[in-house]
């Protein structure tokens, strides 16, 4: 695994690898409702190959896709996927996987080794608390490390970058996939980030997770029954989020942020709130469910401030 770039840079890397080693094969499957950036870096690789992107059910992988692209952790539900499963079914059809790990990493434990993952890309800015415009990272399972080169030839990835020679060099290994200068201070920042871990056992991590899921799943349903929930209520179907919809879900979020509760919307009615066990408390979820319940009583997202869009929704 390498800390480098950006999610969309190492999923265009990494896309670009799979496709390159499976030259007969000319389709990127992913599916509706993955992360847009995913389909996009996709859409825009296979602008350059000629690769068809099919975004389709992924119950069914046909023997002329050359990999799968598929984030185990819905954005906007916090569904997830059995990567196990996942993963066995595309290699029967000769297919191999890139996994995104942006909802996964730092919030369960993720075995991409057991699960026989090929390839995975995630960000270190959500749970890894390294904040917006953290690096990310990606990773490449040992057997698919020889000969690893990118069309993003930097000089970073160079075999031997300080020595400045005119011609290109890969470096041996997951160093192939480093490209230019690393942003140091956002490195820095993640680095210090991650000092949260430290002696943390990540199934502890999720055991609290779940815990505050069942807490606040509870609150809500009894104080709040006009919200559907979206997320599975199955530990092993989820992530550590909590999705609600809502037909007024981005004025209800907006009046939940003014009063100190920090959720997010995604269009067009979902609220989402990330249940981070490193430092929220079950007062604080307890709490949150209280003010919601609140909201919803007296109408306090009634109000033209909380229904006025912002730039960014």
């Amino acid at each position: 695994m390498v800390v480098a770039d950006s999610t969309s840079l190492n999923i265009f890397k990494l896309l670009a690898v799979a496709t390159a080693r499976a030259p007969g094969r000319r389709v990127i499957q992913t599916e509706a409702g993955n992360f847009p950036t995913d389909i996009y870096i996709a859409g825009g690789l296979s602008s350059l190959t000629g690769h068809k992107v099919r975004v389709d059910d992924l119950s069914v992988i046909e023997d002329d896709v050359a990999v799968v692209l598929v984030t185990e952790v819905n954005y906007r539900t916090g569904a997830r996927h059995d990567m196990r499963a996942l993963t066995e079914r595309a290699h029967a059809a000769g297919a191999t996987v890139i996994w995104d790990l942006c909802h996964s990493a730092g919030a369960f434990p993720v075995d991409l080794a057991g699960a026989g993952a090929d390839y995975a890309i995630g960000c270190g800015y959500k749970y890894l608390n390294g904040g917006p415009g953290a690096p990310a990272f990606a990773y490449v399972a040992p057997r698919h490390l020889g000969g690893l080169q990118t069309p993003l030839s930097g000089w970073l990835g160079h075999a031997a970058p300080f020595a400045f020679g005119p011609d290109y060099q890969p470096a041996e290994g997951i160093d192939a996939l480093r490209v230019g200068t690393p942003p140091v201070i956002s490195m820095s920042a993640l680095d210090a980030a991650l000092d949260a871990y430290d002696g943390v056992d990540l199934a502890a991590v999720r055991s609290k997770a779940d815990a505050l899921f069942e807490l606040f799943t509870a609150e809500v349903a009894a104080r709040c029954p006009q919200f559907e929930l979206l997320t599975p209520r199955d530990p092993l179907q989820r992530g550590t989020q909590m999705s609600l919809r809502h037909p007024e879900g981005y004025a209800i979020m907006q009046a939940l942020i003014a009063r100190g509760v920090i959720g997010d919307f995604r269009q067009p009615d979902i609220m989402r709130f990330g249940l981070t066990p490193l430092y929220l408390r079950y007062e604080d979820v307890f709490r949150a469910a209280e003010i919601l319940a609140d909201i919803m009583a007296t109408k306090a997202w009634d109000r033209e401030e909380f229904k006025r869009k912002a730039k960014v929704v």
